[in-house]
């Protein structure tokens, strides 16, 4: 039996503490594929630790006027047999999925709305999915949602999630089978409230002052600078397996430079009666290795590796692994196949260089964050698509998901494209010494077992972050660092751990747990402003106090300067064009020294200008992109492909600089 994926509906959705309150319309939306055929194999369900090779079409979500909720609300409503239906409990609203609610209206209550939100949709399945209700499973699963998920089927519980940036699914195959031609009801309420304890952590201030503010006022304070935007933010799928199902699928790989080894294991579920037998083909479709059991290795002569973009004329290069399941179940043989890309590739760390297939590999690339106009953090399409042509035009090959994972659309480009990945999770803004207690540490920790369980098996990652710009001047940062970056080894020997720093060499207590060294600087802009000329000595001196205490190499991984387009200024002033491309160029001229030495990449912040929450220091949002964030670029972005594609030459047997904008589909 092979899986089937049906599209699950838009929920309507309502804001408020209870049921009642305030939803969204739903309508049905296709999902644009991309241009290029999805690096994912397409079969109709994916393991959880894979999302479905082709996510269902986006569905359209109704919401409701906002009241002020509680931080975490009580979620028990009355219902008998079928809960109201949303529309029937007040005004709604169409809301698109994926997409964040806050920019969809004009709304200014709902743009910076913290609390529940209600979504529902109606969906009527396949009825060949009901009929067989012993050997087929139907799954209900979300890309993602912002930030605390409860989902009921019918009025019936079937999940809840913490986090607002990873996949997680549900088996409701009880709750709807049995029911051909009734429409299934999903209803799903959304909390974006953060506390100390989330991830990232936030907290809810009152205020009290009844001659400043309102009854009951609040505001919610972060520790982060970009915009904390909620709803459901990645496809919503309904897929199905055979009671007997492939779980889970962990590669790993090794390589010389004739044979590689794939390493494999394989976790079914459903009965431990069963047979596996694997093929691994090549991209003309040639078998060139077969196994068979839950556990094995595959031998591959004359391997083709991944390789990174720029560092190879074929980068990207992956296999396809099939895995094939028959077991018997209730009299009827079932069958489960899945197909998982394989990149076979090898990650080393040095004390002054990082190595992939055991070349030197050097990061010049961006910092991103997933943002745009309307859509706030909602998977689009076209905009992904873009950005992956922007990154090749500018020779980056790399990048870090700054702050938290993206999605496994953007994530299957990268595998396809050979752009380097930092998977970094949701770790920023913890600033606080209650964000390092041992509530925050056992919530970390589940956050990285999700994060590697969804990525472990993609060649583009190369490096886990567990954090960005943490307190870790704090002493609780030891105990804490030292457990999150030890689980996160235990899951994934392979990779190396990292998280950013913006600490003083001397006070961080994390440093000493972490492979290689990222650290964040904006010499003449948050420090010492507009004095370009203390860059090169303020610089130099950062890496050689990091490297001297630790013996490790170094990445720059954040820098920048914001610029306002259009504004210009000669000499060079803040927030002028001139001004950020100097920054850039003084910074440049000391990475061209280290990098001969200990510094193994250079991430510019940021690839293109975002949203944050409103501020004296921010119009419209941070500035520091080299692209507007409508993906125009300034000035530095001309400089900075110039660099990048001068790096990429002078290290590789790739092609010259483009001269001209190229289509890369």
């Amino acid at each position: 039996m092979t899986h089937s994926s049906v599209p699950a509906p838009f929920l309507r959705c309502t804001l408020g503490r209870k049921p009642k309150s305030t939803r969204f319309p739903s309508t049905e939306t296709a999902r644009l594929p991309p241009a290029r055929p999805c690096p994912q194999p397409r079969w109709r369900r994916r393991p959880p630790c894979l999302p479905p090779a082709r996510p269902c079409p986006q569905p359209r979500w109704q919401r409701r006027p906002p009241r002020l909720p509680s931080a975490r609300p009580c979620l028990q409503p009355r219902w008998r047999r079928r809960p109201p239906r949303l529309p029937s409990t007040g005004p709604v609203i169409d809301m698109p999925v994926p997409a964040s609610f806050n920019d969809i209206t004009q709304d200014p209550n709902l743009e910076n709305y913290i609390g529940w939100v209600w979504y529902e949709k109606e969906v009527l399945l396949p009825r060949r999915w009901l009929q067989d209700d012993l050997n087929t499973r139907v799954v209900l699963r979300f890309g993602s949602a912002h930030y605390y998920s409860i989902v009921w089927v019918d009025g019936v519980q079937v999940a809840e999630h913490e986090g607002g940036h990873l996949p997680f699914e549900a088996d409701i195959s009880s709750v709807v089978q049995g029911s051909p031609g009734i429409p299934c009801r999903i209803t799903v309420a959304i909390n974006n409230t953060l506390t100390p304890h989330t991830l990232p952590p936030g907290s809810i201030q009152y205020m009290n002052d009844v001659s400043k503010y309102p009854k009951n006022y609040f505001v919610q304070n972060i520790k982060f600078d970009f915009f904390n935007y909620a709803g459901i933010h990645r496809p919503v799928v309904l897929y199905t397996t055979p009671s007997v199902y492939i779980d889970d699928i962990t590669v790993t790989t090794t390589s010389s430079e004739s044979v590689a080894m794939v390493q494999y294991q394989v976790s079914v579920v459903g009965s431990a009666l069963y047979s596996l037998s694997l093929s691994l083909r090549d991209q003309e479709g040639k078998v060139v290795a077969t196994g068979d059991g839950p556990a094995g290795e595959l031998k591959v002569l004359d391997p083709n590796l991944w390789w990174p973009y720029l560092m190879h004329e074929n980068p990207g290069y992956r296999y396809s692994l099939e895995v094939k399941l028959q077991a018997q179940a209730n009299g009827a043989l079932l069958e489960d196949v899945y197909t998982l890309p394989v990149g076979i590739r090898t990650v080393r760390v040095t004390s002054t260089q990082f190595l992939i297939n055991g070349k030197p590999f050097y990061f010049h690339g961006v910092n991103k964050h997933e943002d745009a106009d309307i859509r706030g953090k909602g998977l689009d399409w076209p905009l992904v698509v873009k950005d992956f042509n922007l990154l090749r035009w500018l020779g980056a090959n790399s990048f870090r998901t700054s702050h938290y994972p993206y999605a496994e659309e953007i994530m299957d480009l990268c595998d396809a494209y050979g752009i380097v990945v930092i998977d970094e999770c949701p770790g920023v803004g913890i600033k606080t010494a209650e964000s390092f207690g041992n509530k925050s540490l056992q919530h970390h920790l589940v956050v990285m077992e999700e994060l590697v369980r969804r990525d472990k098996n993609r060649p583009s990652v190369v490096m886990w972050s567990v954090a960005n710009e943490p307190a870790s001047q704090l002493p609780p940062a030891a105990y804490y660092f030292k457990t999150v970056i030890a689980h996160t080894k235990a899951l994934d020997p392979s990779r190396p751990v990292t998280f950013v720093t913006d600490v003083n060499y001397a006070l961080d207590h994390g440093a000493p747990y972490v492979d290689v060294i990222c650290v964040n600087s904006y010499f003449s802009w948050y420090h010492d402003p507009g004095h370009l000329e203390v860059i090169p000595l303020q610089l130099t001196t950062q890496f050689e106090n990091w490297y001297k205490t630790y013996q490790k190499p170094i990445i720059q991984s954040e820098y920048g300067a914001d610029s306002v387009p259009g504004l210009h200024s000669d000499p060079p002033l803040m927030f002028s064009e001139e001004y950020q491309k100097a920054m850039l160029k003084e910074y440049h001229s000391v990475f061209d020294k280290k990098r001969k030495e200990y510094v193994i990449g250079e991430l510019i912040w940021n690839f293109a200008d975002f949203m944050t929450n409103q501020g004296t220091t921010r119009v419209l949002g941070n500035k520091k992109g080299i692209f507007t964030r409508q993906r125009q670029p300034k000035s530095a972005a001309f400089v900075l492909r110039e660099r990048y594609w001068k790096i990429a030459n002078e290290s590789s047997c790739l092609p010259p600089i483009t001269k001209s904008h190229i289509c890369f589909l």
